[in-house]
């Protein structure tokens, strides 16, 4: 429909311009004879060669002594119907007025083709918007339907605490009088909250089609426009829709876009925008429970938005969408599991213990990834190989085979990541080792996985003196084996992380009570000073005995990983040579290489493989310096 419109307005634009050239040209007919000077017309008459003429306005036609027609330019303030007539000349001459149509339309085409130009193109600035160029304070709010497909509670799955808050609202647009008669109100908006990738979006769809009501989708960045007001006049557009189609649902997605705080950053505030907010605070507090309309908004921002939205009266609710929990990974990899076949061998417990952290999102890219990889090898089923592998390319980063290593540089990777497993093995806490490689993934030249055997909700502080300990495995060994001399900078990334843990265990955690009390150090020197250019409030006295006792902390990991990985080189050497061998084993086979048996390939239990974080060797470039690759290990919850 769009490009028919856009074909009919340059159809109708070349018409316009044509015409006008044809008013413009004066109407005249074309002559198809050559033109003469006047003197030579005017000699032509006196010798009585030129019986008639044709008068059209200054351009006089003749046919000469030649027999050919002519045409010549009568000069201004020149009478020459005399002449003619004293040489018996037959005149004839040709009307200069126009009709009044064309007269009008001489006046009027100009102004027609440069509105119709403008209205084009203020057309393509606001996106083709509905009503056109003079329609852009209308709202851009979709109306879907069952064409768009019908998205119901069964296709929602790992967030059945948010499904519950929400029934009841599915219940009333169903059922209003079973509240009603009681005095009850159902809540005029509903605010999902919660990380990107959870299902937000689909958690409002399914409330509209369960209860089978018009759903209306629009992005809080589609209310701000450059001109001020068009925000709050498509607001108001918007709620005389709905007003229309009630009951129904209005889905507002990333509501953070235009409904953040007022007056932050005073001086670069946006007018547009807080206009915009203004009138949907008004729009929220100006209909009644009884008519249907429920305001449904997402967002991963609920900390900047103006207190204002989420009083009672107008988002009631804030239903918490996060990530899913094991039970919710294993629903959730069942809803996107129908779409592909499987094999016999995949079990979907196993491959959610995996992938703690995971969003819906993650989930349904891990199931694609599995499908395009069997397809890729041309199988007729997924199996849990391919699970394996796509689990390893999205948390890791794909195989590059391809890259070239020298044996000493494999030796030393090698090394490297059997210090973090061997350390990992011997800490009083920490996931158990799920895989280590040499192959270079990503951005890293070898890496060591590690899984929770549950979902971690809180962590100890031996937890995390433990992590840190590992984390030093891998220069600890290179030091160790090559010596002080021979260490190398591929520990980057694992020096990071020890010092992210240990700083948040010292400034957030309360780890360091004892020396600087249970202050939140991080986020009060950022919400202080933060808008104000930032700072910190504590003194230098206070900062020198933070930085201390992370340093202690991080050396504390450093001087285990030293004492296990001594007491510990046969297991040390067993499981590199191990690597060097077979480039990559799994969390069984790393034990059977410490203990010295013999690995047959092919009789892994696959019970105990799973997924998520660990250290890595970084790889340093030798040319230009390169983005540290990603932190792969999951953020402790506490």
């Amino acid at each position: 429909m769009g490009n028919a419109r856009n074909i009919a307005f340059w159809v109708l634009l070349f018409v316009l311009v044509m015409a006008l050239f044809q008013v413009f040209s004066g109407g005249s007919s074309s002559v198809s004879g050559r033109e003469v000077p006047y003197s030579d017309f005017i000699n032509q008459v006196e010798n009585g060669t030129v019986s008639e003429v044709t008068l059209d306005g200054e351009q006089i036609i003749f046919r000469g002594s030649g027999g050919t027609e002519q045409v010549t330019i009568k000069p201004s303030e020149v009478d020459v119907t005399d002449t003619l007539l004293e040489n018996d000349v037959r005149i004839i001459a040709e009307s200069q007025q126009q009709s009044g149509f064309l007269s009008a339309l001489g006046l009027w085409l100009p102004f027609l083709v440069l509105i119709g130009v403008w209205i084009f193109f203020m057309n393509r600035m606001q996106g083709g918007g509905k009503g056109g160029a003079m329609g852009f304070g209308k709202s851009k709010a979709k109306l879907l339907t069952e064409k768009q497909g019908r998205v119901t509670f069964d296709d929602v799955a790992g967030i059945d605490e948010a499904k519950d808050d929400l029934e009841e609202i599915v219940e009333f647009l169903r059922n209003p009088q079973k509240f009603s008669r009681l005095g009850g109100k159902i809540p005029k908006g509903a605010l999902l909250v919660g990380p990107p990738g959870t299902g937000k979006t689909l958690l409002a769809r399914a409330v509209a089609g369960e209860a089978g009501v018009p759903f209306f989708t629009i992005s809080g960045s589609d209310f701000v426009e450059m001109f001020v007001g068009v925000g709050a006049s498509r607001v108001r557009d918007m709620f005389e829709q709905a007003k229309k189609n009630a009951p129904c649902i209005v889905f507002i997605d990333e509501i953070d876009a235009v409904g953040r705080s007022r007056g932050v950053g005073y001086g670069g505030g946006n007018d547009e925008r807080e206009q915009t907010l203004n009138q949907l605070l008004v729009e929220m507090d100006g209909f009644e429970a009884n008519e249907g309309i429920i305001i449904v908004a997402a967002t991963n921002r609920p900390d900047v938005l103006d207190p204002a939205l989420l009083r009672p009266g107008r988002f009631d609710r804030q239903v918490q969408v996060p990530n899913p929990d094991i039970k919710g990974r294993e629903k959730i990899l069942g809803v996107h599991a129908k779409k592909v076949p499987l094999g016999a061998d995949v079990d979907l417990r196993i491959i959610a213990r995996g992938t703690p952290g995971f969003s819906g999102a993650d989930l349904a890219n891990l199931v694609n990834e599995s499908a395009l990889m069997a397809a890729r090898i041309g199988r007729r089923v997924v199996t849990m190989e391919d699970f394996e592998q796509a689990k390893d390319k999205v948390m890791m980063g794909a195989e590059r085979r391809s890259m070239v290593m020298t044996e000493d540089e494999k030796k030393l990777t090698a090394y490297h990541e059997a210090g973090h497993a061997v350390v990992g093995l011997n800490v009083p806490q920490h996931d158990p080792i799920h895989k280590a490689t040499i192959i270079p993934r990503g951005r890293a030249l070898g890496l060591v996985l590690s899984l929770p055997e549950r979902d971690r909700i809180s962590a100890s502080y031996q937890w995390f003196t433990s992590r840190i300990a590992m984390a030093m495995g891998g220069r600890v060994a290179e030091e160790l084996i090559f010596g002080k001399e021979n260490i190398t900078s591929g520990a980057s990334q694992d020096i990071k992380q020890a010092t992210q843990m240990a700083r948040a265990m010292v400034t957030q955690y309360g780890y360091a009570h004892e020396e600087l009390g249970f202050v939140d150090y991080a986020n009060e020197q950022q919400s202080y000073l933060g808008a104000y250019g930032g700072g910190t409030t504590h003194s230098s006295e206070t900062q020198r005995k933070i930085d201390e006792k992370v340093k202690e902390i991080i050396n504390d990991g450093y001087e285990t990983a030293k004492r296990i990985l001594t007491e510990k080189s046969d297991a040390l050497e067993n499981l590199a040579q191990g690597l060097l061998e077979y480039e990559t084993l799994t969390g069984p086979e790393i034990m059977k290489v410490i203990n010295g048996e013999a690995l047959t390939r092919g009789d892994d239990d696959d019970d105990a493989d799973t997924t998520s974080g660990g250290s890595s060797l970084t790889a340093i470039p030798k040319t230009k310096p390169k983005p540290k690759g990603p932190d792969l290990s999951p953020e402790p919850s506490t």
